[in-house]
């Protein structure tokens, strides 16, 4: 006789678990995470069954109240365990030997971390402290009549924030469709469409950041994958991190990490010079390389960096900026919601007025 679904439970303790709900602060990988409340073991909900080495680190950094030092000290077997329940439906709440549910296909799975007592003890506590504050998980997509790819393209070239801004409370795809219009060859539209994004980004997150941490996901895997085309990827993940450096600024050091491509040295600045604008010290491992960028021989990035430097503080750079003071050529940059042309030395002595200021 064939076996029916099941309430999931601990597959250490065997004691039944609630549903997963989604943290509301948000962090790089989010998966809607739990506890066990008999065993105290911590679980992630991965929805498609792909993602479950990224929701293991999810659990186990929640399993450490976030603190990444401990987290990735631990040794399997010696420090914590884990286990894995597929087939999750998390419509149901239960563990479901059928593929395809009511017309759905089920393909989550719930990944557990256990630490052992000597770490156990010291976290627990804060853990469940922290999972007080979770929201259920939230299945629907925002959709709305009044959609419409035309639509949104119409209310980008006609400069109507304001509707498009509404629109995009109403309908997820907005920002799908923003996506799309960054791969352009005309500057000044990919710039303004990067500037919507982050004015797109503050006005929803401010009621479902989940949408807007997955889009940035999507957005930094977008520059990692060498098989895609990424135009204005990283600058639109600057200008969104800049909007709530608090809800987003775990991602920053996924920004920093494509420092090491010379490809990408322009975009990059421009990204991490964004986010300095707001909180430099999201990015101050950036300074070493910002510095050395200010002789490149790409005018742009040039300006770039003499820019941002004018926000992380240190004075020490003084000198370096004071090189360029006199290199005339002009580039182009994004910045007060607009595209200016301005000279390599004019960017340079305003972060030097900055840094005495």
């Amino acid at each position: 006789m064939k076996a029916g679904p099941e309430e999931p439970r601990c597959p250490f303790c065997y004691h039944k678990i609630e549903q997963p709900e989604e943290l509301k602060e948000r962090k790089m990988v989010e998966f809607p995470v739990g506890m066990c409340d008999h065993c105290g073991a911590v679980y992630a909900y991965d929805a498609t069954g792909h993602n479950m080495g990224a929701a293991f680190i999810e659990a186990l950094l929640v399993a450490c109240n976030h603190d990444s030092d401990l987290a990735f000290s631990l040794s399997y077997g010696d420090d914590y365990i884990d286990e894995v329940l597929e087939q999750y439906d998390p419509v149901t709440h239960t563990i479901t030997p059928d593929k395809i549910v009511d017309e759905r296909f089920v393909r989550g799975a719930l990944i557990f971390v256990r630490l052992f007592d000597e770490f156990k003890d010291i976290t627990e506590p804060k853990v469940r402290e922290r999972l007080k504050a979770r929201s259920p998980l939230k299945k629907t997509k925002l959709r709305s009549e009044k959609f419409s790819k035309e639509i949104v393209r119409a209310y980008v070239q006609e400069n109507r924030t304001k509707d498009l801004l509404d629109l995009s409370e109403e309908d997820t795809r907005v920002i799908n469709e923003l996506q799309r219009m960054l791969y352009t060859p005309d500057d000044q539209l990919r710039w303004n469409v990067i500037g919507l994004l982050a004015q797109v980004a503050e006005r929803v997150g401010k009621t479902r950041p989940d949408i807007i941490s997955k889009f940035l996901s999507q957005l930094i895997q977008n520059v990692a994958n060498p098989g895609s085309s990424a135009w204005g990827a990283l600058e639109a993940a600057g200008a969104i991190i800049s909007t709530d450096t608090e809800l987003y600024g775990e991602f920053s050091p996924a920004i920093l990490a494509f420092l090491q491509n010379k490809q990408l040295r322009k975009e990059v600045t421009w990204a991490i010079g964004k986010i300095a604008t707001v909180q430099p010290g999201l990015v101050k491992y950036a300074f070493r390389f910002l510095r050395s960028f200010l002789s490149e021989q790409d005018p742009s990035i040039r300006g770039y960096a003499a820019w941002a430097l004018g926000y992380f503080g240190y004075s020490e750079i003084m000198n370096d900026l004071e090189e360029l003071a006199d290199d005339e050529t002009i580039v182009t940059i994004y910045r007060n919601g607009r595209l200016e042309e301005v000279s390599v030395g004019e960017l340079a002595k305003e972060s030097m007025h900055r840094l005495t200021q």
